[in-house]
């Protein structure tokens, strides 16, 4: 399970040190793609692997899933850790996720998020100012 906010910094190659606690389960393999927010969602190959079934069997008669199978799937990149625990983030991901050199891994119990540092503390305001309205509505949802 992935928990926690770690802030790291990406070098100018775009390699990005994983935390150590995390490393262990990303340790059969890794796939970076884009995410929701201006994010980068890092997946552990197997988890990957269900979700891109789900993804494969939206309907291609649908303009909204076919724009959110090729959103996840076409910007899907295998990442493998360097001997320091470090992964290569693609250019095209950078550039999509708006990253600094300041950045922000977050654990999402599935995945993992990687952020620019600015926008995740500009987003957590956005969303920590608006919790007990977000919890009101997730209360439908047995939360």
């Amino acid at each position: 399970m992935f928990i926690g906010e770690y802030k790291h910094n990406l070098d100018s190659k775009g390699r990005l040190a994983i935390p150590v606690k995390f490393r262990s389960l990303l340790k059969k393999g890794a796939v970076v793609t884009r995410g929701l927010d201006n994010c980068l969602f890092l997946y552990p190959k197997e988890q990957w692997k269900e979700i891109a079934k789900k993804l494969a069997n939206l309907p291609i008669s649908q303009a909204k899933a076919r724009a959110f199978s090729r959103l996840m799937l076409a910007g899907a990149m295998d990442v493998d850790f360097d001997n320091q625990g470090r992964i290569t983030l693609p250019e095209y991901l950078r550039k999509f996720a708006g990253l600094g050199k300041k950045t922000v891994v977050a654990g999402l119990y599935d995945r993992l998020e990687i952020w620019d540092d600015n926008k995740w503390d500009k987003y957590k305001q956005g969303t920590e100012s608006k919790s007990a309205e977000i919890a009101e509505a997730l209360g439908n949802l047995g939360i």
